[in-house]
């Protein structure tokens, strides 16, 4: 999918012995957004939006070591390593003879690297130059923006679609409001840029500007504006949605005090495990202390600072735990971290309480986006049906004021509080519309300058949507059996006028290892496209009986 920004410059942050200057360069393209203030929680505001770019460059997704050049120093011993071992069972001449040789082999590489010397350090001096310069094309999509009549909120996705932050700022964080316009907006964002952000000190007047000049009509001087066009992949806004969406979603929640979340941290700084399973698993009763275990080696820290006060006794597992790290930053300024848990293997997220800040970080159930997840479509699953108009109806409501309470627009349309609620859930999923979880209100945020469309996004694959429809249209009973450390999956699933018989081993990290079926998609490519529908099925008919 191509999106195009369109930038009056680039951002920057102008400083000197007395001041601060954060500009941010807004898409000129979208509908005008502006802000101009002037900061007063500053260290607090500096530590904040550098938690939000450790989101936007994360990328935990496993990338296997470089063995290239062991491999051009192999080459070159083989020969070294022959002569040696023929000199061996030869006479004493032939020795010689390959002694001299090495002797003179060596002057070829000296020779050679004082010729090849100046390539190869302009080569390196190259490769380090694109490495600082083009560090800017990490970031899949600039940030999002957005401006409300109570505050100004900050979103962005990782590298690895797997972690979204969302950096919430109500008005007392600022001393000053000369101006502002309600919307949201792309900013032009760049490593350089998250430079200048630490040098923000509490002693310096810092004003903050969503630079509105952008927006003013000119039909001169196109040369200052900068025109990016990105081709970003499917699954990157699918995932994106996928987490709005959740949201929406209920969740166990509980608190966690800011030194128990610093002890969750510690431990996996100290400690990396060499072999799954690899999960967190909260353990939850009501009235006592929240206990958390760390997977594979079963140790458990019991929080006391942090009682439990929901109403029944549950145990959650959610895996990609190193993710946690990003809230480290924010440890010595949080008053409190709120945590709401999906369940086993789905998404989870940590809102820090910053005082007149938040900060939500939001985590897919796994940190690689790969097929290894696939089956997590139900999230982007329509609730209800409800009809386009009374849709638009809503959003038009809810546009009025920029952000409310299902319940405030159902007395105020005088809707059912259930069509209201599906008709948000809708435009949510459709990126047109986040649920504020520290808050509990719906606010309106386009995340495309064009709308999204849900059904392009809702399936990462052909055999996902196949899935879905086959567990809708019959009743899949999936027979498991625990076998060692492995779960084992089988059933018969009947596509049209075919029966197949299926098996998936599902290790403890819930991840699906093998599988068989006897579909011409399987047999064709086994699990190395992913797991065919069947498989699917299999596997998310038997996610709604796990414990």
């Amino acid at each position: 999918m191509i999106f195009d920004y369109k930038y009056k410059g680039n951002s920057k942050v102008n400083t000197d012995a007395n001041s601060v200057g954060m500009n941010f360069a807004p898409d000129v393209q979208r509908d005008p957004t502006f802000f101009v203030g002037k900061l007063h929680k500053k260290i607090a505001f500096r530590e904040a939006i550098s938690a939000l770019h450790d989101v936007v460059v994360s990328d935990l997704r496993f990338v296997p070591k470089d063995r290239e050049e062991y491999k051009t120093w192999l080459k070159e011993q083989e020969s070294l390593w022959l002569s040696e071992y023929m000199a061996e069972n030869q006479i004493e001449a032939t020795r010689q003879r390959i002694t001299a040789l090495r002797e003179e082999l060596q002057e070829v590489y000296k020779e050679k690297n004082k010729v090849l010397g100046p390539f190869n350090k302009a080569k390196k001096a190259y490769f380090d130059y694109l490495y600082q310069k083009d560090r800017d094309a990490w970031f899949v999509l600039d940030p999002v923006i957005t401006v409300h009549p109570d505050e100004v909120f900050f979103e962005c996705f990782s590298q690895d679609e797997s972690s979204y932050g969302k950096l919430s700022c109500n008005y007392n964080v600022f001393t000053q409001i000369d101006t502002f316009a309600c919307g949201t907006t792309n900013i032009d964002y760049s490593q350089s840029l998250y430079n200048e952000f630490q040098k923000i000190r509490d002693y310096k007047e810092t004003s903050f500007s969503i630079d509105p000049s952008g927006f003013e009509a000119s039909t001169t001087n196109e040369e200052t504006y900068k025109e990016v066009k990105i081709d970003l992949p499917d699954s990157w806004v699918r995932g994106f949605l996928q987490v709005s969406s959740a949201m929406t979603l209920p969740a166990v929640t509980f608190d966690l005090h800011p030194q128990d979340m610093y002890l969750l941290c510690s431990y996996l700084r100290r400690f990396k495990e060499q072999k799954g399973p690899r999960a967190l698993r909260f353990i939850l009763k009501p009235g006592q202390p929240i206990q958390v275990m760390f997977e594979p080696w079963n140790e458990i820290f019991t929080f006391y600072r942090s009682p439990y006060t929901g109403s029944q006794d549950q145990t959650i597992r959610i895996w990609g735990r190193r993710r946690l790290h990003i809230l480290e930053r924010l440890l010595p300024i949080a008053k409190t971290f709120t945590v709401h848990l999906l369940g086993n293997g789905l998404p989870s997220f940590f809102i820090a309480n910053l005082g007149d800040m938040t900060f939500t970080l939001g985590l897919s159930g796994w940190t690689a986006n790969d097929w290894s997840h696939s089956g997590n479509f139900d999230l982007m699953a329509p609730r209800s049906t409800v009809d386009k108009q009374t849709q638009e109806l809503v959003f038009t409501a809810l546009k009025k004021d920029w952000f409310a309470q299902p319940e405030q627009l159902s007395k105020t349309l005088g809707l059912d509080s259930h069509i209201v609620s599906s008709s948000l859930a809708a435009y949510t999923q459709a990126g047109r519309v986040v649920y504020d979880l520290h808050k509990g209100v719906y606010r309106v945020r386009e995340l495309s300058q064009e709308p999204l469309s849900v059904d392009a996004f809702r399936f990462g694959s052909p055999q996902e949507e196949k899935a879905d429809l086959l567990l809708k249209q019959q009743n899949i009973i999936a027979k498991g059996e625990v076998k060692g450390d492995m779960l084992h999956l089988s059933s018969k699933i009947k596509d049209g006028r075919q029966t197949y018989a299926v098996e998936a081993q599902i290790d403890k990290d819930n991840r699906m290892i093998s599988g068989s079926c006897q579909c011409d998609y399987f047999i064709a490519n086994g699990l190395r496209k992913g797991p065919c529908e069947h498989l699917l099925a299999l596997r998310m008919e038997a996610a709604k009986a796990m414990p």
